[in-house]
């Protein structure tokens, strides 16, 4: 067996012709259908840590039976040769399907090495930046939350389906939301960076229970605690629980001289948590009412719009060379990004029409 590659991975391969390739993945759904000669086949989902697949079984292939045989959840190795089909995607032929063992499964729940390095670089960064907060209630708040509540932060994703929609999705998200308001609180000291970096940490924390994934699956169930209250009103319990709990450790009547006071400490975070999407229209309770408040929503919604508009990028179809079909929420077309300058000479073509 070759070694396994990442659905996107494939994706980009196939466009430059047909590949042979192994890939691993979770049974998202199978789904029996019939073709127009009432002849069954399954339509079968599969998914990784970056993206999905769609592969049509017929009756007369020998994973028709296996397809029979499991469902949703099955963890799966794919082989064969892959290439890019007409109007129904990336096609598989030759190919075979099984169940992976359980070393193999670990393989997939971590993802590709490279979305791994990533992630464990952005939680180091996250421990780095709750650190080096000042004041020690923020911080010791944001340790709390780190012990307690570290894997599960690391297994949310950012959203369901608009930005960072994947298993450590959250963690990319509020690791790149950190270093940007740092460089934010640096070029405007007026701004509270303790606060600032503490809301950051805070702001989606209610996502570890609406977009939350198991431990050993890569499908994001509905959850009915995130879908009655949402991760806005889930967080800001969250931050009143924990700091209920800071309030009962020796070191916390040793702050109760400190300027700010603990209580108004507390109560510009759980501002920041409730007033982070900006808008009563889009969910916020409150509108943001301090600098920190609109720091962290501007930060917040560059991040999101940057991860869709590079997601586009890599996905979305082009309508030219140049420009992209829209992708929601974005408000236009995306249109390929001007290249960085490098110094590079380009040669001119020798075509006199060309220099027209």
């Amino acid at each position: 067996m070759t070694s396994p590659i990442s659905i996107q991975e494939l994706k980009k391969r196939v466009f430059n012709g047909s590949v042979a390739a192994t890939v691993f993945g979770q049974v998202e759904s199978i789904t029996e259908k019939q073709t127009r000669d009432q002849k069954p086949y399954f339509e079968l989902v599969i998914r990784d840590l970056v993206g999905s697949l769609t592969i049509r079984v017929w009756n007369d292939h020998p994973a028709f039976g296996f397809c029979s045989e499991n469902g949703a959840g099955a963890t799966v190795c794919i082989e064969g040769e892959f290439w890019s089909g007409s109007s129904y995607g990336i096609e598989v032929r030759n190919w075979q399907i099984r169940n992976l063992t359980a070393e193999e499964k670990a393989v997939l729940f971590e993802g590709p090495e490279e979305l791994r390095r990533r992630q464990e670089r952005d939680y180091a960064e996250i421990l780095s930046a709750i650190g080096s907060i000042a004041d020690p209630r923020l911080r010791r708040l944001g340790e709390l939350f780190l012990t307690e509540f570290g894997d599960r932060f690391r297994r949310a994703a950012g959203a369901r389906t608009v930005h960072h929609a994947r298993r450590g999705g959250l963690i990319e998200h509020v690791a790149q939301m950190l270093r940007t308001a740092d460089a934010i609180a640096g070029t405007y000291p007026a701004l509270n960076r303790d606060l600032l970096l503490a809301g950051v940490l805070f702001h989606d924390a209610g996502k570890m229970w609406e977009n939350s994934f198991p431990k050993e699956s890569l499908q994001m169930p509905y959850d009915l605690f995130g879908e009655l209250l949402g991760h806005i009103s889930i967080g800001a319990e969250f931050v009143n629980r924990l700091w209920l709990k800071l309030r009962l450790e020796k070191e916390y009547e040793s702050w109760k001289d400190l300027t700010p006071e603990s209580e108004l400490v507390r109560l510009h975070l759980l501002h920041l948590v409730i007033a982070h999407h900006g808008e009563k229209e889009f969910g916020s309770p409150v509108e943001p009412k301090t600098p920190e408040a609109w720091a962290l929503h501007l930060v917040d919604n560059l991040d999101a719009k940057l991860e869709i508009i590079f997601a586009a990028y890599r996905t979305a179809p082009r309508l030219t060379p140049q420009i992209l079909d829209r992708v929601r929420p974005l408000h236009s077309n995306p249109v390929v990004p001007l290249p960085k300058f490098d110094g590079t000479v380009q040669k001119r073509s020798q075509d006199p029409e060309s220099r027209r």
